[in-house]
């Protein structure tokens, strides 16, 4: 059985945003509180997260995750990758670097982000990983059968990833090719990006750009995520959507 915990549902900015005056942002509902966006995969007790945004130590220590085998990334933007510092302690306990997954173009900004983890000579206690370059091919890691899935974010080639071929994790997605629309067809369960309700968005699907592509996937279950102020107050979204799709929030667990 697949275990998924959304880690973080929000956009680059998170909710509260800072400086922010709109409504959302003084909800006292725990599920408009949302962390960048992350999810946690578990099985046989193995982890790997999808994405290592800036609020991943907060999020492992949340989640009272004790090991972590790797790191799927979807693309570079730094709510995405700027967490792999906190990598240290999972890779000082395990002993060997840490496994992380992403195409050659993201590899190469993580090293220039984090240039001392991939120096000749590092310092005492730096992070070191073992790096892995997505293709698209689909490959099996620590038990889990990946595929990536090559979708775009604006203009810009990023990955979306199917596990175990029964969950499809989509974000910061703004076109899906009808190939990948066929192989996630009817999946247990696919997440997908939904910025805001409907006005456009260059790089994002909105609310109802998102349930046209569930109308067309027609998974199981469908969960909303990477969540803008915008979008509104979760329980009143989430009164307005069919019963069998789901807006996300920090700290759902689903099994599969």
């Amino acid at each position: 059985m697949l275990k998924v915990q959304f880690l973080g549902t929000g956009t680059s900015q998170g909710i509260p945003v800072i400086g922010s005056h709109h409504p959302v942002n003084f909800s006292t509902n725990s599920k408009d509180k949302r962390l960048r966006s992350s999810v946690l995969l578990s099985k046989h007790g193995k982890n790997l997260t999808i994405d290592c945004g800036p609020d991943f130590r907060y999020q492992m220590l949340r989640a009272n995750v004790r090991n972590l085998e790797g790191i799927l990334f979807t693309h570079e933007h730094n709510d995405h990758v700027l967490g792999l510092d906190d990598t240290r302690s999972f890779i000082h306990f395990a002993q060997k670097p840490m496994d992380i997954f992403a195409c050659p173009r993201t590899l190469g900004e993580i090293k220039t982000r984090f240039p001392y983890a991939f120096a000749e000579e590092k310092y005492p206690g730096a992070p070191s990983f073992t790096e892995h370059i997505l293709d698209g091919s689909a490959f099996e890691f620590a038990g889990f059968v990946i595929e990536p899935l090559p979708i775009l974010h604006g203009k810009l080639p990023i990955y979306g990833f199917l596990i175990d071929k029964k969950f499809a994790y989509i974000t910061d997605a703004s076109f899906i090719s009808e190939e990948i629309l066929e192989k996630i067809k009817n999946v247990d369960a696919l997440v997908l990006n939904a910025l805001r309700k409907v006005e456009k968005h260059h790089s994002h699907f909105t609310l109802e750009e998102a349930l046209e592509i569930t109308s067309i996937v027609e998974p199981k279950q469908a969960y909303f995520t990477h969540i803008s102020l915008t979008l509104g107050f979760h329980d009143e979204v989430q009164a307005e959507l069919p019963e069998n799709i789901f807006l996300a929030f920090d700290g759902l667990e689903i099994e599969i």
